[in-house]
């Protein structure tokens, strides 16, 4: 699959996640076999793109490409502006956010929001093309409820900008992260536009993968919150999807390499303090299935050193050393 110049491994996408998404992150899923990965996002506010926070989403040191950032906002001028400065600290793809159905995204009319007024999505998509010369793409979702489903509307707009490629969250804005996602509305973009389509929303095992595949034909899948403590899932997927053999889930040894080897990158790129905070909900995702762990998530939790919770982490492993279990992927109901 292609974006604009860029020819991706496969077309397995990490979903820009705030809080998530970070450099570590992004990284250790290209490295498990997803194609490309997006930035968490990026506001267009320039008094806060020098903030300590700004300055490690703009941290693109080591990370393979493509690089791909998103950037937020309602104001065309102000978007233009963001993904300028993005490109110029490396971005290679500049992504759009109306998908994010947050309250302080959408309270400033930015995210989802944008949704509702579609004139001012076109003046925002024309801005930021014509103010770079990267390839710009779009996060977006169905429509704004369940009664304005415009997403074939406004991906048309999209596809007239000049937007390179559309990720397509199977909600409405007022859905939220509620009920199940629905596929039928991409399908019907995919089929009235010509740029790539990326499907998104509810995709957490390989066989449902393969299913929204066939169901939206799709040129992509965008994962989110299922690669959340299982960044293999991408390469499970793969697996899947070019074998027709559904992988054995990792076993608990294998996890705990990822996750060590995680912890370590986490530490390193927030230092002590900020990293043992941030690590704290990946330790939780990666162990909240084993034995034993909810006792384990208390007292780690507790713990304010990286030296403390690493040896933490490898306590709690060391106990599970003798077992021969594997992980599962559960067909529970997750949002991107």
């Amino acid at each position: 699959m292609h974006i604009g110049p860029h020819l991706l491994n496969n077309n397995l996408i990490v979903a820009p996640m705030a809080g998530v998404t970070d450099r570590p992150f992004r990284q250790l899923c290209k490295r498990l076999g997803a194609g490309m990965a997006v930035s968490e996002m990026v506001t267009s506010k320039p008094q806060l793109w020098h903030t300590p926070k700004s300055a490690r989403r703009l941290d693109h040191r080591g990370e393979a490409d493509p690089i791909a950032v998103q950037i937020a906002g309602a104001d065309p001028q102000l978007m233009a502006q963001a993904a300028k400065h993005n490109v110029d600290q490396g971005a290679q793809i500049i992504d759009i956010n109306m998908g994010c159905p947050a309250k302080k995204v959408c309270n400033v009319a930015a995210g989802s929001a944008l949704l509702k007024n579609e004139e001012l999505v076109r003046r925002i998509l024309d801005a930021v093309v014509a103010a770079v010369d990267v390839p710009v793409t779009l996060k977006m979702r169905t429509g704004w409820d369940q009664q304005h489903r415009n997403g074939v509307q406004v991906a048309r707009i999209a596809q007239s900008a000049g937007v390179r490629a559309l990720a397509v969250h199977g909600r409405t804005r007022a859905c939220g992260f509620a009920g199940d996602a629905e596929y039928a509305t991409v399908a019907e973009i995919k089929s009235q536009v010509s740029i790539p389509v990326i499907a998104n929303g509810d995709i957490a095992s390989p066989e449902k993968a393969k299913r929204v595949f066939e169901q939206t034909h799709a040129d992509a899948i965008m994962i989110g919150r299922a690669a959340q403590g299982k960044p293999w899932i991408f390469r499970d997927i793969a697996h899947y999807l070019a074998t027709g053999q559904t992988p054995a889930p990792p076993l608990v040894s294998e996890a705990y390499r990822v996750l060590v080897d995680h912890l370590d990158e986490l530490h390193a790129f927030y230092g002590d303090e900020a990293g043992v905070r941030i690590a704290r909900k990946h330790i939780s995702w990666y162990t909240k299935e084993l034995a034993g762990s909810v006792a384990f998530r208390q007292n780690m939790n507790r713990l304010e050193s990286a030296r403390e919770q690493v040896a933490a982490v490898n306590g709690f492993f060391a106990r599970l050393a003798q077992r021969s279990e594997r992980l599962s992927y559960g067909e529970e109901e997750l949002a991107a």
